[in-house]
């Protein structure tokens, strides 16, 4: 990464849900600021912006990431997915969310988008999950009002309903 100015805005250029997006941002503005407040991609929360509880997380190149650990500068040339691409549709939730919604996995929502992020970039790597590993995956996300149950039901079941979608390969 070349030196940038901490005086000056930086073009920053990446793919967002599928879409190339363009903005400018200073060499501090952190990834979710960015999103929210200079494309306008308002899917993504911000929590405790320090990493911990998982609100802000997005996938870039296909792996989540806490987006408020990561400058926008550093996000320049890659693919991110927020929230907003999950949805095939505006009329159609992804298999995920609707699981969420049939579980009520979600109270508030605040935490949600991240959840929904994390899960499905592990679903997608791990289609028979054990429910242990999907707790695993959400001790990196705190829900303060909703409780885990719900959100882990909703996990399980739409890796059921994922794997029934996969072609046979027999």
């Amino acid at each position: 990464m070349p030196r940038l100015s901490a005086t000056s805005r930086h073009p920053v250029s990446f793919t967002l849900n599928g879409r190339p997006v363009r903005g400018e941002a200073e060499p501090r503005l952190l990834l979710h600021d960015f999103l929210r407040h200079v494309i306008g991609a308002t899917g993504t929360h911000v929590g405790c912006e320090h990493g911990v509880c998982g609100a802000c997380t997005v996938q870039i190149d296909g792996a989540p990431v806490r987006s408020c650990l990561r400058l926008a500068v550093q996000s320049d040339g890659a693919e991110i997915r927020t929230v907003e691409g999950l949805a095939p549709s505006p009329e159609r939730l992804a298999i995920l969310q609707e699981s969420f919604r049939e579980h009520h996995g979600l109270q508030c929502g605040f935490c949600t988008a991240g959840i929904l992020m994390s899960l499905d970039a592990f679903l997608r790597g791990n289609p028979d999950p054990t429910e242990a590993a999907i707790r695993e995956v959400l001790s990196g996300h705190l829900c303060r009002c909703t409780g885990y149950t719900p959100i882990v039901a909703a996990a399980m079941t739409a890796a059921a309903r994922l794997r029934a979608e996969e072609p046979s390969h027999a």
